[in-house]
């Protein structure tokens, strides 16, 4: 495995310097360098860029922003950040943005290579978690237990249509029964326990069983007699959903 990486330094020494660590590391793959941190973001959105080396300090957009800008993006697949600055009273700052290492200048090869080493396990320990996943949701079971009332009700996957929050509850609304049952419980923990390739939440209010959509309308989700809107906060994610279903 080789990790795809930039280099980002607004000095042309230290980039070069950065550079050609990078490219003597049998690991890392080199596939951009940036003395601009604006020209490196719009490079590495339109890229798979697994590690980011760069400078903090650095005009129009500093490391620690274009950290920040990274850091909040939703995919699991978001390019992971190694800090190589000359300021070390930024280090906790780089913590709090998850970065995977921190390399104080001046710096040797033998410290590039522990920082790029940590990534390397850092990805493979990605990859072997994801490997486990996919084994873990071949055999995942076909129910959850959710609390009603005085007792745990087992509900079928395969009979939910959609649940709606409801105060301090959620509705779970069953293909089976006419009336929803009611569970203590929230919309973000129903959404953590659901498998997302079968259920998406589509409004701060709703999660829908994708395979019980009948019809979709100016942004309008039918489920049997139901109509259920797609808000603006979730509509990319569902178009995206709606795009591959089309193809």
């Amino acid at each position: 495995m080789k990790l795809n990486c930039v280099a980002i330094d607004d000095e042309p020494l230290a980039l070069e310097l950065l550079s050609k660590f990078i490219e003597q590391t049998s690991f890392l793959n080199l596939i951009g360098k940036f003395s601009n941190a604006i020209e490196a973001l719009s490079f590495i959105n339109q890229n798979q860029v697994q590690l980011a080396f760069m400078d903090i300090q650095m005009p129009d957009l500093s490391g620690m922003e274009l950290a920040r800008v990274l850091d909040g993006k939703k995919n699991a697949e978001k390019t992971r950040i190694i800090f190589a600055t000359a300021y070390h009273q930024f280090a906790i700052e780089g913590y709090k943005v998850e970065a995977l290492d921190y390399l104080l200048k001046p710096y040797s090869y033998e410290d590039f290579l522990n920082a790029a080493t940590k990534a390397f396990s850092y990805f493979e320990r990605q990859a072997s978690s994801k490997t486990e996943s996919t084994t873990a949701e071949s055999s995942a079971p076909e129910y959850i237990f959710l609390k009603v009332e005085y007792q745990l009700v087992k509900v079928m996957l395969k009979d939910i249509g959609y649940i709606e929050a409801y105060k301090d509850y959620v509705k779970v609304h069953l293909l089976s029964k006419p009336n929803p049952i009611l569970s203590l419980t929230s919309l973000k923990s129903m959404e953590e326990l659901l498998p997302s390739d079968k259920f998406m939440r589509v409004h701060r209010s709703y999660i829908v069983a994708l395979d019980h959509i009948d019809s979709v309308s100016k942004n309008v989700i039918q489920i049997g007699k139901n109509h259920i809107s797609v808000s603006d906060n979730y509509k990319e994610g569902f178009l995206e959903f709606m795009s591959r279903w089309m193809n």
